[in-house]
C-alpha cells in the first residue's frame, strides 16, 4: 500500500491517511476483506506516531471502510462502493456550487471555470 505523506500540506497526517485509503477502496485498488498493515508497521513506514495511524484507522472504521479485528488486524469492510461514490459526488456538487457563486459574483465566465477547474483537475 503506497499512501504519501506531505508535510508542507494544511492537511493533518491522519487526515491524509484516511483519505489515501479510502482513495485505493474506492478505486477498486483495495477490495473487500484486504489486510491493511498493522498501525505499528504503517507508522514505522510512514516515520509517524502510532497514535497518527490509530486515529487514522478509527476514523476509517467509524465511517464503515474498515473493520478491526482484535488480534486480527484491519481489513477493508463490505461497505457498498456505489453508495461511497455517490456520497463523493454529493460532496463535490455542493463544493463546486459554493465556486460557481462565488465565480458570478467575481464576474469570472463559465469558459473560465472550466479551464480553472481543468488546470486543478491536472494538477498542473
Amino acid at each position: 500500500m503506497n499512501i504519501n505523506i506531505s508535510n508542507s500540506s494544511g492537511q493533518p497526517i491522519y487526515d491524509q491517511i484516511t483519505s489515501q485509503i479510502k482513495n485505493l477502496i474506492i478505486t477498486g485498488e483495495l477490495k473487500e476483506g484486504d489486510a491493511l498493515p498493522s498501525m505499528r508497521l504503517l507508522a514505522k513506514e510512514l516515520r509517524i506516531s502510532v497514535i497518527t495511524t490509530k486515529r487514522a484507522y478509527e476514523e476509517l472504521e467509524r465511517e464503515g471502510f474498515i473493520v478491526s479485528m482484535t488480534g486480527k488486524g484491519s481489513f477493508v469492510a463490505g461497505k457498498n462502493i456505489e453508495f461511497i461514490k455517490e456520497e463523493h459526488l454529493r460532496s463535490m456538487e455542493e463544493h463546486l456550487q459554493q465556486a460557481v457563486e462565488s465565480a458570478t459574483l467575481a464576474g469570472v465566465s463559465l469558459p473560465e471555470i472550466i479551464d480553472l477547474i481543468t488546470y486543478l483537475y491536472k494538477g498542473e
